[in-house]
């Protein structure tokens, strides 16, 4: 009987995305960012557009497949798919939807991609404003629960306290996105370095978040991935990347309502990382980079925890700023600048930072990297994360 893995079987052969731009400071509409970020993507793996066959995507994107094929001109849509799951859940879980389409014979050239304009549609960083609250809201918002960050917040404190961690490893990982971003043309957040002392000087948003440090952006803009099979990718323009593991979903009742699933103080990456890495025959030890999804970087500590790189026994003493920098850290973590410095686009520009590592192309370049992790967005669910490896890990 064959083995049922995508390990190896498929490849990302471009990389796409748009300018980034702070909330409402697009010049162009959603469907026209996610337009740009496909075409890069093609023009990058040497592909035609309409050669296209196929979307993937996640967190409710508005760019729907078919009427992204009848703009772009696509021959023949074969794959149109969506994650479910509200914000960067599914950022890992739209790449490897798009790589089940293309090893199972679904399709022949997947886009994996993300859209935002939120000057042009609601904020995710706010609370519910209707007046009548519904589902889990009808349960949090008379107590005072209404933003992500406020819901989050409560989880992380839990773990944070019943561990011993201290506020400092938030800051390095907050720090560590901020001085990554400094030196990405890209990136919203270059030419606003971040100090120890103006994180601690930051007002508060809620315990135990400081103001936007520890707290992603809001964004537009959009970013796409080529996916296709392996042998395909061997002759296209760039070195592929090669899917290694990816996994998706929750542990048991982690999406209980109303804050009653009974591993509360959890990102909920428990069982998808060990089906991650037994996919991958690799583990935490064998990544040379991390991308980890900056909701709230208190969701960062609980991703890394769950997913094998931190142990919270000795977090206080791995969460510091020189281990998580490209220049010597033992585990350099989010090289554009992350979520948190370089754009809140769900996630989708730490995939294209994992494939410039792993190209060699990356303006923060980690020497002979050869894995990199990207670990999707915590605490929401379900979940997902991918590892990706040069042709030296098959």
């Amino acid at each position: 009987m064959s083995e049922r893995t995508l390990r190896g079987k498929v490849a990302i052969a471009g990389i796409g995305e748009t300018t980034y731009y702070k909330h409402g400071q697009s010049p162009d509409a959603e469907f026209k960012l996610a337009l740009q970020a496909i075409v890069n993507a093609c023009r990058d793996a040497g592909v035609d557009p309409r050669d296209v066959d196929g979307f993937a995507s996640y967190g409710g994107d508005r760019s729907d497949g078919p009427r992204l094929a009848a703009a772009l001109g696509i021959r023949e849509l074969r794959f149109s798919n969506m994650h479910w799951g509200g914000g960067g859940g599914g950022v890992a879980a739209a790449v490897a939807n798009a790589g089940a389409a293309v090893h199972s014979g679904m399709a022949n050239c997947v886009i994996a991609f993300r859209s935002l304009a939120q000057g042009q549609f609601a904020r995710y960083g706010r609370g519910n404003q209707s007046a009548a609250a519904g589902g889990d809201d009808a349960f949090l918002a008379p107590y005072g629960l209404m933003s992500p960050a406020q819901r989050f917040a409560m989880k992380i404190t839990r773990f944070m306290t019943e561990h011993g961690i201290r506020h400092e490893a938030l800051r390095a990982i907050a720090m560590a996105s901020y001085h990554h971003a400094q030196s990405n043309p890209n990136a919203v957040m270059r030419g606003r370095p971040l100090s120890e002392e103006k994180y601690d000087a930051s007002r508060w948003i809620i315990e135990p978040f400081h103001r936007l440090f520890d707290c992603c952006q809001e964004n537009d803009g959009a970013g796409a991935v080529l996916v296709v099979p392996a042998d395909r990718a061997r002759g296209l323009r760039h070195k592929p990347v090669y899917l290694l593991g990816a996994a998706q979903g929750g542990h048991h009742r982690s999406a209980a309502p109303v804050h009653n699933a009974p591993d509360y103080a959890s990102a909920h990456f428990r069982t998808v990382a060990r089906n991650m890495w037994e996919m991958a025959k690799l583990g935490p030890a064998d990544c040379d980079v991390v991308q980890a999804y900056e909701n709230f970087t208190g969701g960062v500590l609980l991703s890394l925890v769950e997913h094998g790189f931190v142990d919270p026994k000795t977090a206080n003493e791995q969460l510091v700023l020189d281990n998580l920098l490209v220049s010597g850290g033992r585990m350099p973590m989010n090289t554009s600048g992350g979520n948190l410095a370089e754009c809140y686009m769900h996630g989708l520009e730490m995939v294209n930072e994992a494939v410039r590592q792993l190209r060699g192309t990356a303006i923060n370049q980690v020497k002979d990297a050869k894995v990199v992790a990207v670990l999707g967005g915590p605490m929401v669910t379900p979940v997902s994360s991918l590892v990706v490896g040069t042709e030296d890990t098959l």
